[in-house]
């Protein structure tokens, strides 16, 4: 069976820039969190993108572990640790998959807890988005980002003036008029390559005990069978199965580490933002994967540096509606009171409390077969 081309057109070039909102904040603050290296970080990330492209042939994007990353962030963790839990989550992910649990998992959950959990994530990521990102550079930002609101309004599903490039081309400038200091760029020029690393046993299992743990049940529901389930959603000829994601999740992190690379999860966020922006082919995830493996390849002396320049405003509208991208979904449970009422829960779970995604599953799960056994009418 012939394998569907990659396109590389203006709208998978818009695509490309539909999950950076998400991304960059996080990879940039693991960088400074924890000291890691942006060559191995940056170079390591880009390559798994692009695998990402070729293997799936659709805008399947790959995105940091949100849990990882927010405790690395908060903690300021070691790479070590960082690394060793990355192995830990890839053989994790890796047992899930061989064993079967992964698809038994996924029969078991209810459609309706899938969405509540993709709402959930759209809510967080929209009010992130409001709350820091937008409001970072006082009123000017406020201005930017209202521009930025604008031209997505007008340019949303335009096939032939793609909104991100307008907004990467407004952030640019705006960096270029009133913040960046051009000298920084010669200097930030150089070759670098990812380092080798191999993970010790202890910062395995430690990495299992105090990252892998509070990721896996976060990356079963949204990068697992909420991927899934959007993949199927956008792209039903691909006939995208659990089984599938799980491996190339798995196989990510099982590489990753050793070049010391931060691990990685495939979201459906990230898909969602993609296809928001025009990505409809591998086309716009290998492209976004060619930037992090330039920056990391050539940039990466002064990464640090640079990243400040982007305004946040920029990144906080894009990542809003990639947000709101999520949340539409939750529309296609409103035919049934009972199964939009425990989305609804499962959603305002997943997004207000700590370990949210796993209390979200577990609850959301219980009260959908009691009400299927019961017949208790949740929602009427």
């Amino acid at each position: 069976m012939m394998k569907s081309p990659l396109r590389f057109d203006r709208n998978e070039v818009s695509g490309a820039f539909g999950d950076i909102g998400t991304d960059l904040p996080l990879i940039t603050g693991m960088i400074l969190a924890s000291g890691l290296d942006s060559a191995s970080v940056l170079v390591v990330f880009g390559v798994a993108q692009m695998f990402s492209a070729l293997v799936y042939r659709m805008p399947m994007a790959v995105q940091p572990l949100k849990a990882v990353a927010a405790l690395v962030i908060a903690e300021r963790l070691s790479g070590n640790l960082i690394f060793g839990a990355g192995l830990a989550i890839g053989l994790t992910m890796l047992f899930l998959t061989f064993t079967g649990l992964i698809d038994w998992l996924g029969r078991v959950l209810p459609k309706a807890v899938i969405r509540g959990i993709q709402f959930g994530l759209g809510a967080k990521l929209s009010l992130l988005a409001l709350q820091n990102y937008v409001q970072a550079d006082g009123s000017s930002g406020f201005l930017l980002a209202g521009i930025s609101f604008v031209i997505i309004i007008f340019l949303m599903g335009n096939r032939r003036y793609p909104p991100a490039l307008f907004l990467i081309i407004l952030g640019i400038l705006y960096a270029l008029i009133f913040r960046i200091d051009l000298q920084v760029i010669p200097q930030s020029l150089g070759f670098s390559f990812p380092t080798f690393f191999v993970p010790q046993l202890d910062d395995i299992w430690q990495g299992f005990l105090l990252l892998a743990l509070p990721q896996v049940p976060l990356s079963l529901g949204n990068s697992i069978y909420a991927t899934n389930q959007i993949a199927n959603d956008l792209f039903p000829e691909k006939k995208v199965t659990v089984k599938k994601i799980g491996l190339t999740y798995s196989l990510m992190n099982l590489i990753v580490p050793f070049f010391s690379g931060i691990p990685v999860c495939h979201g459906s966020g990230g898909l969602a933002g993609h296809y928001a922006f025009g990505g409809r082919t591998g086309g716009s995830v290998f492209i976004y994967g060619g930037m992090f493996l330039i920056i990391g390849l050539f940039f990466s002396n002064g990464f640090s540096e640079l990243i400040h320049f982007f305004p946040l405003p920029v990144l906080g509208v894009i990542l809003f509606f990639e947000g709101l991208t999520l949340m539409r979904f939750i529309g296609d449970t409103v035919g049934s009171k009972s199964d939009f009422s425990i989305a609804l829960i499962v959603g305002l779970i997943a997004a207000g409390l700590p370990y949210g995604f796993l209390v979200g599953i577990v609850l959301g799960t219980i009260m959908y077969y009691i009400n299927q056994r019961f017949r208790l009418g949740i929602g009427k």
